[in-house]
C-alpha cells in the first residue's frame, strides 16, 4: 500500500488531468504542510507524523468553517468544508462513537483511573490510538463523560 505522500502525488496528477482546481489546490496545500514539517524535523516524516499534520489541517478547516458560518460568510465556509472532505480522504477512517467509547473504557481500565483528576493519564493512553481517527475535543469529552459516570 502506498504511503500518504505517495498517494498525494498520484491524486495530484489525477486532479490536474481532471482540472479539479479545488482538489488540486488542497492536495498541494497538504504536500506543502508535510514538506514544511519534514524541513522542521530535519528528515522524512513517519506515517503517524503525516497523519498528525493532516489532522491539524483538518481541525483548522473545521474551525475556520465554523467562524465563517458564524459571520454569515457561507461561500467561504463551503470552501473550507470542501477542503476538509479532500483532507479526510487521506486520513484513516474516523472512529464511530461506539468504537471510541470502547477505546476510552479500555484506557480507563488500563490506567486505573477513578476520577476526573486521572483524566491526563487516560488521555495519554487514548490519544496515540485516535490521532487522525477522532477529533481531540470529542475524545476529551468522551473521557470526561466516562470518568464522571
Amino acid at each position: 500500500m502506498a504511503t500518504i505522500p505517495e498517494r498525494l502525488v498520484t491524486e495530484m496528477k489525477l486532479a490536474m488531468k481532471a482540472k479539479a482546481q479545488l482538489r488540486l489546490d488542497t492536495i498541494r496545500m497538504m504536500r506543502t504542510a508535510i514538506k514544511n514539517k519534514e524541513i522542521e524535523a530535519g528528515g522524512e516524516l513517519s506515517d503517524s507524523d503525516v497523519i498528525s499534520v493532516l489532522s491539524t489541517m483538518m481541525k483548522q478547516r473545521r474551525e475556520s468553517a465554523q467562524v465563517f458560518r458564524d459571520n454569515d460568510r457561507v461561500e467561504m465556509a463551503e470552501k473550507e468544508e470542501a477542503e476538509l472532505l479532500v483532507i479526510q480522504e487521506f486520513l484513516p477512517a474516523q472512529l464511530d462513537a461506539n468504537a471510541l467509547r470502547e477505546l476510552v473504557i479500555q484506557a480507563i481500565a488500563a490506567s486505573g483511573a477513578t476520577s476526573l483528576r486521572d483524566m491526563g493519564a487516560v488521555m495519554k493512553l487514548v490519544a496515540p490510538q485516535t490521532v487522525g481517527r477522532a477529533d481531540g475535543r470529542v475524545v476529551s469529552e468522551m473521557v470526561k463523560a466516562q470518568l464522571t459516570s
